[in-house]
């Protein structure tokens, strides 16, 4: 068995500044400015309410990871993030359970450059580790 806190919530836009503001308006504050993410070609932000965090991920180019996604399920959220605190062991109970990785575990530049990897499983669909520092 593994312990894992929800992080955030993965929120898919086409237009960033738009959606914040629209988050806004549902009493959502920013709490870090847009953050391009290069690997991914991908502006970040992460807004929060509640206790509740909102990632909201855009596309920047064609060939951004997510870009397709977005092609296909317009604005949506579409991953849950969990905080891992044995990453690797997190990891290998994983995919042993039935999630398969989709990439390689990464430095994210939107979470201080902590590993994020993201798995995807038959029954519930896309979430991602975030390798949090003890």
């Amino acid at each position: 068995m593994i312990d894992l806190k929800v992080h955030h919530i993965g929120y898919l836009v086409k237009k960033i500044n738009a959606a914040a503001a629209q988050f806004q308006q549902l009493g959502y504050v920013l709490r870090q400015d847009i953050i391009y993410d290069d690997y991914r070609k991908i502006n970040i932000c992460f807004m929060e309410k509640d206790g509740y965090v909102v990632e909201l991920v855009s596309p920047v180019s064609s060939d951004s990871v997510v870009a397709g996604l977005l092609k296909k399920y317009k604005n949506t959220p579409y991953h849950l993030c969990y905080e891992s605190r044995n990453f690797e062991n997190d990891l290998a109970y994983l995919t042993e359970n039935g999630y398969t990785a989709i990439d390689m575990p990464t430095p994210a530049p939107a979470l201080e450059n902590m590993r994020v990897t993201f798995l995807m499983n038959a029954s519930l669909g896309m979430i991602e580790l975030l390798e949090v520092r003890s």
